[in-house]
């Protein structure tokens, strides 16, 4: 069975994911999210998950924030060693998603305009700020702001999940995270054919 497997450093990712692949993906394509409770519970799990895993024809891709560490190229290099460590790094890809997941919501603003029902805000992505959201300190702290304390993590992450522009090009970190999710249904369908 074709299956993409996320494994995922927080519920919020979850959240927008479930929204998100079923526009992505082939309807042939199943996919499971798997949550974990921060970077570093990620991080101790994420190689006994992959080894045990029983779907043999299963891809896997880590997404995790960067969380303000100053190499990114680190984060994923750390990532990629423990899947290493798995048995599996050819079934396997990482993604770190620039700073924080609400990146990708400060990128498309009109999604969390019609998420949260808040009248204007896509107005405001021609600022200079919300042009390049990647560059972005905290986005979580400006997308809260952004809405008056109306974004919630999970819920919001659902909800801005289902109105995400798939052909976003202002977050390079959302773009790249589509592109290997494609990328590794590609492989997937490949290898059953």
């Amino acid at each position: 069975m074709m299956e993409l497997v996320f494994l995922l450093e927080e519920p919020s990712a979850k959240a927008m994911l479930e929204s998100l692949l079923p526009r992505t993906l082939n309807a042939d394509t199943t996919f499971r999210c798997i949550p974990f409770e921060g970077k570093q519970d990620l991080e101790k799990q994420l190689t006994r998950k992959i080894r045990a895993y029983q779907n043999p024809l299963a891809r896997f891709i880590v997404l995790r924030d960067q969380d303000g560490h100053p190499d990114c190229m680190q984060v994923k290099q750390r990532l990629l060693d423990l899947c290493h460590a798995s048995g599996k790094l050819e079934k396997c890809l990482v993604r770190i998603g620039c700073t924080e997941l609400e990146t990708f919501y400060l990128a498309d603003l009109s999604a969390v305009e019609l998420a949260l029902e808040i009248h204007g805000l896509a107005r405001q992505q021609q600022s200079r700020k919300f042009r390049a959201p990647d560059a972005l300190g905290s986005p979580s702290k400006e997308l809260k702001a952004l809405t008056k304390g109306r974004y919630e993590k999970v819920a919001g992450s659902r909800t801005i999940g289902q109105h995400l522009r798939l052909d976003n090009e202002r977050s390079p970190s959302f773009r790249n995270l589509l592109t290997a999710i494609r990328r590794m249904e590609s492989e997937l369908i490949a290898e059953e054919t």
